[in-house]
């Protein structure tokens, strides 16, 4: 199957399969596992951070990140299409009772300083205490820009917060702009990046930070259920997801181009190519067209796609540049 639903539904490579059969491993929730040390001291040192924390999803990694950083009764401050807001379960709230405070997102995903500074709140019983600013890079296939998080960065150290980057695709972000991720993530003091999405690895994701949030987040992690014992087999995967697989994802933003230049030239589709940044293309489909329809037209042509009027394709390392064209013949064919 051409499967275009999203790069968590990358296979790891033979590379990764092989590390994995030959991994040293122990108890990690003892410290013993070898291979998840090595993994979290090297991401450390590559992200220029005191710590790190291998820990099974991204969503765990932003659960812990918050909850190391808030207590009870306390704010962070995000955007309304954050993933750690909309997509990750209620988890803050419902397990850190920690109160999100979202804000509009611009076009380009960032949320404008003069909002970020207007919600937040006074010191006073009233309201709750905002503790935290959370961002996200790429964001919907977007990257932010370096000045702007050097901007909010500063807003946030002013104003005695905390910053957080959802970096689940912060690779992504450094590869569009040609620099190095750690020159992204400098600008925050607790970092979360996926190693299962475009980096290919079958699972887990990186917590960064310095010593104490990396204590706490560890604290939380075993309340959570996420301790972890010989998670060497899968660190193994997730250290040759940072060290080989960053510079491929320009094969992915490519062929994302690539298939934007080609989905323009179908009428009954809407594509903005300023917005195919990295490895997603969004395409509105005429009101005339069944998206569920479309889906189960071309899952019978091998094609996977999550059926929507407004499409999210994303390319991945397991799409080829002769499955782009595959995949527009083949939905040309089933729209017309």
């Amino acid at each position: 199957m051409i499967d275009f639903r999203s790069d968590t539904v990358t296979k790891p490579t033979q590379a990764m399969r092989a590390a994995m059969a030959q991994a040293e491993v122990g108890d990690d929730v003892y410290g013993d596992d070898p291979t998840v040390n090595s993994l979290q001291e090297m991401a450390a040192d590559m992200f220029g951070f005191d710590g790190a924390l291998f820990v099974s999803s991204g969503t765990q990694a932003n659960l812990l990140a918050l909850m190391a950083h808030c207590e009870r009764g306390d704010e962070y401050l995000c955007g309304q299409q954050a993933h750690n807001y909309k997509f990750e379960g209620g988890g803050a709230a419902v397990l850190g009772s920690i109160q999100p405070q979202p804000l509009n997102n611009q076009a380009d995903g960032s949320i404008l300083l003069t909002d970020i500074e207007a919600a937040i709140k006074p010191d006073d019983v009233h309201f709750a205490r905002t503790r935290l600013l959370s961002l996200e890079n790429t964001i919907g296939g977007k990257v932010l820009p370096q000045d702007y998080l050097a901007a909010a960065q500063s807003l946030a150290f002013n104003r005695g917060l905390k910053i957080h980057l959802d970096g689940a695709r912060v690779a992504n972000a450094a590869v569009a702009q040609g620099i190095n991720m750690s020159d992204i993530t400098q600008y925050f003091d607790s970092v979360s990046i996926c190693l299962s999405k475009g980096l290919c690895a079958p699972i887990g994701s990186i917590l960064l930070g310095d010593e104490r949030l990396i204590a706490k987040a560890t604290r939380w992690r075993k309340m959570l259920g996420g301790g972890m014992r010989q998670a060497g087999i899968i660190a193994a995967a997730a250290k040759l997801a940072l060290t080989d697989q960053v510079e491929r994802l320009a094969e992915d933003h490519y062929n994302a181009k690539l298939l934007a230049q080609m989905l323009v030239e179908i009428p009954e589709l809407t594509v903005d190519m300023s917005l195919v940044q990295t490895n997603m293309v969004f395409a509105t489909l005429s009101e005339h067209i069944n998206p569920q329809s479309l889906a189960r037209t071309l899952v019978n042509k091998g094609i996977l796609l999550s059926p929507s009027h407004q499409l999210r394709l994303v390319t991945h390392n397991d799409i080829s540049t002769p499955d782009i064209s595959t995949f527009v013949t083949a939905l040309k064919q089933a729209i017309r």
